[in-house]
Protein backbone atom coordinates (compact mmCIF):
# COMPACT_ATOMS: atom_id res chain seq x y z
CA UNK A 1 0.00 0.00 0.00
CA UNK A 2 1.09 3.62 -0.59
CA UNK A 3 2.51 5.65 2.17
CA UNK A 4 0.60 7.95 3.95
CA UNK A 5 1.48 10.94 2.84
CA UNK A 6 0.93 9.97 -1.08
CA UNK A 7 -2.78 8.60 -0.27
CA UNK A 8 -3.25 12.05 1.06
CA UNK A 9 -2.26 13.52 -2.33
CA UNK A 10 -4.57 10.96 -4.16
CA UNK A 11 -7.62 12.46 -1.44
CA UNK A 12 -6.96 15.67 -1.72
CA UNK A 13 -7.40 15.60 -5.49
CA UNK A 14 -10.28 13.61 -5.42
CA UNK A 15 -12.04 15.61 -2.46
CA UNK A 16 -10.98 19.39 -3.77
CA UNK A 17 -8.96 20.08 -0.10
CA UNK A 18 -6.81 18.27 2.03
CA UNK A 19 -8.67 18.40 5.86
CA UNK A 20 -8.68 17.17 9.21
CA UNK A 21 -11.85 14.69 8.32
CA UNK A 22 -9.96 13.60 4.89
CA UNK A 23 -7.04 12.50 7.03
CA UNK A 24 -8.97 10.42 9.50
CA UNK A 25 -10.66 8.55 6.71
CA UNK A 26 -7.40 7.64 5.16
CA UNK A 27 -5.93 6.33 8.30
CA UNK A 28 -8.66 4.10 9.65
CA UNK A 29 -8.99 3.07 6.03
CA UNK A 30 -5.46 2.08 5.85
CA UNK A 31 -5.75 0.51 9.25
CA UNK A 32 -8.73 -1.35 7.97
CA UNK A 33 -6.54 -3.04 5.18
CA UNK A 34 -3.44 -3.70 7.41
CA UNK A 35 -6.09 -5.38 9.99
CA UNK A 36 -7.72 -7.76 7.24
CA UNK A 37 -4.58 -7.99 5.57
CA UNK A 38 -5.61 -6.37 2.17
CA UNK A 39 -2.45 -4.82 1.03
CA UNK A 40 -3.45 -3.80 -2.44
CA UNK A 41 -7.18 -3.17 -2.25
CA UNK A 42 -6.95 -1.20 -5.49
CA UNK A 43 -4.92 -3.76 -7.14
CA UNK A 44 -5.03 -7.47 -6.82
CA UNK A 45 -7.26 -7.74 -4.00
CA UNK A 46 -9.70 -4.88 -5.44
CA UNK A 47 -12.72 -7.84 -5.44
CA UNK A 48 -11.68 -9.02 -1.50
CA UNK A 49 -13.01 -5.43 -0.15
CA UNK A 50 -16.62 -4.34 0.87
CA UNK A 51 -16.97 -1.19 2.74
CA UNK A 52 -19.80 0.15 5.08
CA UNK A 53 -19.84 3.86 5.74
CA UNK A 54 -21.61 5.74 8.26
CA UNK A 55 -21.09 9.33 7.71
CA UNK A 56 -21.80 11.67 4.40
CA UNK A 57 -19.02 13.67 4.81
CA UNK A 58 -15.07 14.16 3.78
CA UNK A 59 -14.29 11.27 5.19
CA UNK A 60 -16.13 8.69 3.12
CA UNK A 61 -14.39 10.32 -0.24
CA UNK A 62 -11.02 9.25 2.08
CA UNK A 63 -12.14 5.94 2.61
CA UNK A 64 -12.98 5.19 -1.37
CA UNK A 65 -9.65 6.43 -2.46
CA UNK A 66 -7.87 4.18 -0.37
CA UNK A 67 -10.24 1.33 -0.25
CA UNK A 68 -10.88 1.52 -4.08
CA UNK A 69 -14.30 0.73 -2.90
CA UNK A 70 -17.37 2.89 -4.82
CA UNK A 71 -20.95 3.11 -4.87
CA UNK A 72 -20.80 2.52 -8.13
CA UNK A 73 -19.12 -1.04 -8.02
CA UNK A 74 -21.73 -1.82 -5.09
CA UNK A 75 -18.45 -2.24 -2.82
CA UNK A 76 -19.38 1.02 -0.83
CA UNK A 77 -22.34 0.69 0.97
CA UNK A 78 -23.77 3.77 3.22
CA UNK A 79 -25.64 3.98 6.48
CA UNK A 80 -26.87 7.33 7.71
CA UNK A 81 -26.03 7.55 11.19
CA UNK A 82 -23.90 10.00 11.21
CA UNK A 83 -20.91 8.63 12.66
CA UNK A 84 -17.34 8.94 12.06
CA UNK A 85 -17.22 5.02 11.30
CA UNK A 86 -16.71 2.15 8.91
CA UNK A 87 -16.79 -1.37 8.87
CA UNK A 88 -14.69 -3.34 6.37
CA UNK A 89 -15.22 -6.62 4.97
CA UNK A 90 -12.75 -8.96 3.95
CA UNK A 91 -14.84 -11.59 1.06
CA UNK A 92 -12.18 -13.92 0.85
CA UNK A 93 -12.95 -15.12 4.58
CA UNK A 94 -15.92 -12.96 6.36
CA UNK A 95 -13.82 -11.02 8.48
CA UNK A 96 -15.10 -7.95 9.06
CA UNK A 97 -13.82 -5.26 10.86
CA UNK A 98 -15.67 -1.92 12.50
CA UNK A 99 -13.32 1.55 13.42
CA UNK A 100 -14.82 3.90 14.41
CA UNK A 101 -12.82 7.81 15.41
CA UNK A 102 -12.40 8.60 19.27
CA UNK A 103 -13.99 11.60 20.27
CA UNK A 104 -10.98 11.97 22.59
CA UNK A 105 -8.67 12.69 19.22
CA UNK A 106 -10.17 16.47 19.23
CA UNK A 107 -8.77 17.10 22.99
CA UNK A 108 -5.95 15.16 22.33
CA UNK A 109 -4.74 17.07 19.50
CA UNK A 110 -5.15 20.56 21.47
CA UNK A 111 -3.08 18.99 24.01
CA UNK A 112 -0.89 18.71 21.36
CA UNK A 113 -0.65 21.40 19.59
CA UNK A 114 -2.24 24.23 21.52
CA UNK A 115 -0.82 26.97 19.88
CA UNK A 116 -2.48 26.30 16.51
CA UNK A 117 -5.04 28.90 16.57
CA UNK A 118 -6.65 27.34 13.39
CA UNK A 119 -8.75 24.39 14.68
CA UNK A 120 -8.80 22.38 11.89
CA UNK A 121 -5.23 22.81 11.26
CA UNK A 122 -4.29 21.73 14.51
CA UNK A 123 -6.43 18.25 14.23
CA UNK A 124 -4.68 17.92 10.87
CA UNK A 125 -1.49 18.00 11.88
CA UNK A 126 -2.22 15.99 15.19
CA UNK A 127 -4.12 13.03 13.01
CA UNK A 128 -0.97 12.72 10.87
CA UNK A 129 1.07 11.96 14.18
CA UNK A 130 -1.50 10.52 16.70
CA UNK A 131 -0.75 6.78 16.63
CA UNK A 132 -4.01 4.54 15.82
CA UNK A 133 -5.15 4.02 19.54
CA UNK A 134 -5.42 7.44 20.19
CA UNK A 135 -7.65 8.07 17.24
CA UNK A 136 -9.48 5.39 16.60
CA UNK A 137 -11.75 2.62 18.62
CA UNK A 138 -11.27 -1.23 17.14
CA UNK A 139 -14.06 -3.91 17.19
CA UNK A 140 -14.10 -7.16 15.06
CA UNK A 141 -18.06 -7.37 13.86
CA UNK A 142 -20.33 -10.19 12.11
CA UNK A 143 -22.15 -8.93 8.81
CA UNK A 144 -24.57 -10.63 6.92
CA UNK A 145 -24.27 -9.83 3.45
CA UNK A 146 -27.30 -10.63 1.24
CA UNK A 147 -26.61 -11.99 -2.22
CA UNK A 148 -28.42 -8.75 -3.63
CA UNK A 149 -25.14 -6.88 -1.50
CA UNK A 150 -22.55 -8.46 -3.38
CA UNK A 151 -20.77 -6.02 -6.25
CA UNK A 152 -21.25 -8.88 -8.76
CA UNK A 153 -24.74 -9.59 -8.11
CA UNK A 154 -27.32 -9.35 -11.07
CA UNK A 155 -31.19 -10.14 -9.79
CA UNK A 156 -33.83 -9.24 -12.41
CA UNK A 157 -35.08 -6.21 -13.89
CA UNK A 158 -38.52 -5.17 -13.60
CA UNK A 159 -40.71 -2.20 -13.97
CA UNK A 160 -43.11 -0.80 -11.48
CA UNK A 161 -46.59 -1.16 -12.27
CA UNK A 162 -47.71 2.78 -11.21
CA UNK A 163 -44.80 5.05 -12.63
CA UNK A 164 -43.11 2.11 -14.71
CA UNK A 165 -39.39 3.14 -13.71
CA UNK A 166 -37.08 0.22 -14.15
CA UNK A 167 -35.85 -1.35 -11.12
CA UNK A 168 -32.55 -3.16 -10.11
CA UNK A 169 -31.45 -5.74 -7.33
CA UNK A 170 -34.39 -6.36 -5.86
CA UNK A 171 -35.24 -2.77 -4.25
CA UNK A 172 -38.78 -2.88 -5.20
CA UNK A 173 -42.18 -4.63 -3.29
CA UNK A 174 -45.02 -6.93 -4.04
CA UNK A 175 -48.22 -5.54 -2.95
CA UNK A 176 -51.72 -6.30 -3.70
CA UNK A 177 -50.64 -8.17 -6.80
CA UNK A 178 -48.90 -5.11 -7.95
CA UNK A 179 -44.67 -4.61 -8.14
CA UNK A 180 -44.53 -0.83 -6.57
CA UNK A 181 -41.04 0.58 -6.39
CA UNK A 182 -39.61 2.46 -2.69
CA UNK A 183 -41.22 5.55 -3.77
CA UNK A 184 -44.12 4.58 -5.36
CA UNK A 185 -45.24 2.03 -2.31
CA UNK A 186 -44.02 4.48 0.34
CA UNK A 187 -44.68 8.21 -0.79
CA UNK A 188 -44.18 10.04 2.39
CA UNK A 189 -40.95 9.06 2.41
CA UNK A 190 -39.43 10.59 -0.90
CA UNK A 191 -37.29 12.76 -1.02
CA UNK A 192 -38.30 14.42 -3.83
CA UNK A 193 -42.29 15.65 -4.48
CA UNK A 194 -43.52 15.49 -8.23
CA UNK A 195 -44.25 18.83 -9.22
CA UNK A 196 -47.73 16.84 -11.46
CA UNK A 197 -48.70 19.62 -14.02
CA UNK A 198 -46.42 22.48 -13.66
CA UNK A 199 -44.36 23.95 -16.41
CA UNK A 200 -40.19 23.31 -15.62
CA UNK A 201 -40.31 27.18 -16.71
CA UNK A 202 -42.58 28.03 -13.91
CA UNK A 203 -40.12 26.44 -11.61
CA UNK A 204 -37.32 28.53 -11.16
CA UNK A 205 -35.92 26.49 -8.28
CA UNK A 206 -36.91 22.89 -7.01
CA UNK A 207 -34.67 22.50 -4.25
CA UNK A 208 -36.28 23.77 -0.68
CA UNK A 209 -34.06 25.21 2.37
CA UNK A 210 -30.69 25.10 0.15
CA UNK A 211 -27.38 25.76 2.06
CA UNK A 212 -25.16 25.20 -0.92
CA UNK A 213 -22.72 27.88 -1.61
Amino acid sequence: MESLDDLLKLAEVAHGHLCAGQILGVRMAMLGCKQLGINDPRGRDRKRLVTFIEIDRCATDAIGVVTGCRLGKRALKFRDWGKMAATFIDLADGRALRIAAKESSKARARELYPGIENKNQQQMRAYREMPDEELFTEEWVEVTLDAKEFPGYKGERVACDVCGEGINYDRFLRRDGKTLCFACANPGERYYRPLSGESLEKVPGSVTNCRCS
